[in-house]
């Protein structure tokens, strides 16, 4: 397969973190000729995890990778409507992206391990970026001529720029912001899971979300709610459950989750809902704690030689829809600007990346705080009266932009602003 490439730049990129992040950077440098090394600390990219979305702002980013979207079809949820109902499953509204799709392109939802594994073996097949598995980073180092990383067996590797991509406790932000910083919890937590649906078809209460195929099914509380979803034609199902949490993350902020926690949330809810938790096999079941940040005053290094990008930078919560969007749109504008900016002037690149990101990423995070107080919080006299208020919003600015064109359009109005304050 033909992977069209820009000429060489000579710039090095050094990245590390194989996540969404890490890979849509990786693969973006490699279109615009910069040499990538791709490190990880895990020895193998197993494909875990459950359900996860893209945006159309990032479905498009997919279109520019050879042969990704037909390896993704199969894989990805199929359904253009989402029915809302209240926890005791009372019909409340349809919701529809038939006219979404058609005017902006379609969306992506799928498996979380499988659309990462398509994406790692497109990087793979490029054949020109070097990939390091097994490889852990424990210190990030810059000067003015470059920067790099040290791994846990002394091993040394520097370049250009350093794109610290491994989530919310990279090393790499202690470089960034000169201080160490602990994530805290939000108060949230997400009962997450993602198994066959052959049980599901057999009992009478469940049989209706799989019987036509892919479906699209959520519930809501008081700070609570419930998403369900089968995929590959009814074959499969994910769900998760958003609820209010104390727990502690200090040391880790994934568990094994428990059916009997669950059903405590959901007492006294639709019975629909009762039995897929019933019917869910207790080892793919995982409480999620969901990790809150305050936003960085910068994403990258005082010598503009290492950029923080993805959950290392601003980690969403999943009710925004945006997470792993807004870490594909990092890496395509970060090998965007360093195009534009060149070989002599990567510094260059990563101050206006940053300044075209920030305000943009910030803004989109608040939709995530904005979506879940509209679902916790119901007033139900008057969703009642105006049922379609309870929909997600679908905003043009969000999901019909692309960044990389923006990017390149945006690149010289926003490099005259350096140096002046920043518009926060």
């Amino acid at each position: 397969m033909d992977f069209p490439r820009l000429p060489p730049s000579g710039i090095k990129v050094i990245i590390v973190g194989a996540g969404f992040a890490g890979l849509s950077a990786a693969i973006e440098c490699d279109r615009k000729g910069h040499s990538v090394l791709l490190v990880d600390k895990a020895p193998e990219l197993v494909p875990l995890g459950d359900i996860i979305s893209f945006g159309q702002n990032s479905s498009r980013i997919f279109d520019q990778w050879p042969g990704v979207r037909a390896a993704l079809d199969p894989l990805i949820h199929k359904a253009d409507v989402f029915h809302f109902h209240d926890w005791q499953g009372n019909f409340v509204t349809t919701q529809s992206f038939t006219e979404e799709h058609r005017a902006w392109g379609p969306r992506i939802n799928g498996h979380r391990g499988e659309i990462h594994q398509a994406i790692l073996q497109h990087a793979r097949a490029r054949g020109s970026i070097d990939i390091r598995l097994g490889c852990h980073v424990v210190d990030y180092f810059e000067d003015g001529d470059g920067a790099g990383v040290e791994t846990d067996t002394g091993e040394r590797f520097t370049a250009d720029v350093v794109l610290a991509a491994e989530g919310v406790r990279s090393r790499g932000r202690k470089l960034v912001l000169g201080f160490e910083d602990a994530p805290q919890p939000s108060g949230y937590a997400v009962f997450r899971t993602w198994f066959p649906a052959d049980e599901l078809a057999k009992n009478e209460k469940t049989r209706h979300l799989v019987a036509a195929g892919d479906s699209h099914n959520g519930w809501i509380g008081e700070d609570v709610h419930f998403l369900a979803a089968a995929v590959k034609d009814g074959t499969e199902m994910s769900w998760v459950c958003t609820h209010k949490d104390d727990g502690s993350i200090e040391e880790s902020w994934q568990f094994p989750g428990k059916k009997e926690d669950v059903l405590r949330v959901v007492e006294g809810w639709d019975p629909v809902v009762v039995e897929l938790v019933k019917l869910t096999p207790p080892d793919r079941l995982f409480d999620y704690k969901l990790v809150f940040r305050d936003p960085l005053p910068t994403f990258i290094s005082p010598q503009a030689r290492t950029a923080l990008i993805g959950d290392a930078a601003h980690p969403f919560l999943p009710t925004s829809i945006q997470g792993a969007s807004q870490a594909m749109e990092d890496g395509v504008v970060l090998a965007a600007c360093l195009d534009r900016a060149g070989k002599g002037k990567v510094q260059e690149g990563l101050r206006v990346w940053e300044r075209i990101r920030y305000e943009r990423v910030h803004k989109i995070q608040q939709t995530g705080v904005s979506t879940r107080e509209q679902w916790h919080k119901a007033d139900w006299d008057a969703i009642w009266k105006d049922p379609e208020s309870m929909h997600l919003k679908r905003e043009a600015w969000i999901l019909n932009f692309d960044a990389e064109a923006d990017a390149y359009a945006s690149y010289d109005a926003v490099r005259d602003t350096l140096g002046k304050g920043r518009a926060d």
